[in-house]
């Protein structure tokens, strides 16, 4: 074979795959997951914005199977949600996110944990999300067992006792005050001693907080329009 058509081939076949290792590079750049939001700001206006779309009935249809080679080469999500395990709230739906957008702690009560704290540090520090909301809802149940263990000195059974205990410094203040409907008053008083403990917790989301990379918002979903309201 001519020496010349050996050069052509060599050329050809160098040409082919330098496209090639090009085209490899691209997807990669591109299987990387974007975060949404870059700011604290940016990450809640889209958070309401998604749950404006919720309460209208105009959700945004989605193809759940696309994207998920690229969320298996990590996450990027913008928001971190510390909720209730109510099973009437689901936040990807109430926000209208794409799965990867939102990292979700989620027990009764909607209340800070030890393991709660140390995911929200990880979802922050280490993940990037630039605002936590502390999402409680109307008809709390785990609310109202707190507020009539306060009001009858009844105890609960089993592990379930250890949700009031742990939710009663936040709601007894709200006790000592008038007004009506005191179930949603100690579900909003909830939320925001929740909210106060994670702008200060040290040395992480507190210092975050401070340095304006973080925000921490509180609110509830109200469960017959599927509203967030912030507090």
């Amino acid at each position: 074979m001519c020496n010349v058509c050996l050069t052509r081939r060599s050329l050809f076949a160098a040409g082919m795959g330098a496209a090639v290792a090009a085209t490899a590079s691209i997807a990669s750049v591109q299987a990387q997951p974007a975060r949404s939001a870059e700011t604290p700001d940016a990450a809640l206006a889209r958070l309401m914005a998604g749950n404006g779309r919720y309460v209208s009935g105009q959700l945004t249809e989605r193809d759940f199977s696309a994207n998920r080679a690229a969320r298996a080469q990590g996450q990027a999500p913008f928001a971190a949600i510390l909720g209730c395990a109510d099973s009437r709230v689901a936040p990807e739906l109430a926000f209208d996110q794409a799965p990867g957008e939102l990292f979700i702690v989620r027990v009764a009560g909607n209340f800070v944990t030890p393991e709660g704290l140390g995911s929200l540090e990880f979802g922050a520090a280490v993940l990037g999300t630039k605002v936590i909301m502390v999402l409680g809802h109307t008809s709390c149940g785990a609310v109202n067992a707190t507020v009539e263990a306060l009001q009858k000195g009844n105890s609960l059974p089993g592990h379930i006792a250890g949700l009031v205990t742990a939710m009663k410094p936040g709601i007894e203040p709200i006790m000592k005050t008038t007004g009506p409907d005191l179930q949603q008053r100690a579900v909003v008083a909830n939320v925001q001693a929740n909210v106060r403990r994670l702008q200060t917790e040290k040395p992480i989301l507190g210092d975050m907080v401070a340095a304006g990379k973080l925000r921490v918002v509180g609110a509830y979903y109200d469960l017959p329009t599927g509203k967030v309201i912030l507090v």
